[in-house]
């Protein structure tokens, strides 16, 4: 059977029925879980050797264990996905947020370099006309690089921005896989845009 997982404020049922363990809460009558977990109940067992004449809950205690999350970590090969920092004549530095489709925990940073960012025409990349600070990307993982870095590609078609706000602060819409445009002013900016899935 699949384990249940349960996320802060879900219901997990009344407190007539149940009772609150570790990792919930009750109010107005019902029980919800406080923190992110996997849904477990336990049955209470009166002892038989008591003869304690006060009463014993036998209602099943409802909790939340808190797995212990593996830290996603950038690898060879992963696909990542960032927000570029800062840009110059040779790289775009981007903050990785997320791999594949686990969110990181801890900071990473990654490099694109002109060279990485398409496959063909690599010596004619103006990076300026690929990336802006603040787009979101995707990117896949070429090399571990440095101690600081990690060497990112967006040569691949499915890789590249994946969201750009025009200066007006609108989403834009990729209209080639080299250019967007401002759906309010439909001014068009150049980006080596990604292919949507």
């Amino acid at each position: 059977m699949q384990p249940i997982i349960a996320t802060p404020g879900l219901r997990l049922g009344s407190a007539d029925d149940l009772q609150a363990g570790p990792g919930t809460y009750v109010r107005n009558g019902s029980i919800f879980a406080s923190a992110l977990g996997y849904l477990k109940q336990h049955t209470a067992q009166a002892s038989p050797t008591t003869n304690a004449p006060e009463k014993v809950s036998t209602k099943p205690t409802v909790f939340v264990s808190r797995r212990k999350e593996q830290a996603a970590v950038p690898d060879v090969g992963s696909i990542v996905t960032g927000k570029v920092l800062r840009i110059n004549t040779r790289m775009a530095t981007v903050a990785i947020m997320m791999v594949d489709a686990s969110p990181c925990k801890e900071d990473y940073q990654g490099i694109i370099r002109s060279q990485d960012v398409r496959a063909t025409e690599k010596d004619q990349v103006k990076m300026h006309l690929c990336f802006r600070p603040g787009d979101m990307v995707r990117a896949q993982v070429i090399s571990l690089g440095d101690a600081r870095s990690f060497y990112l590609s967006t040569a691949q078609n499915e890789l590249g921005v994946i969201l750009a706000h025009s200066a007006a602060g609108v989403a834009m819409v990729p209209i080639s896989w080299e250019e967007m445009q401002c759906p309010k002013t439909h001014t068009i900016e150049h980006r080596k845009c990604a292919k949507p899935f």
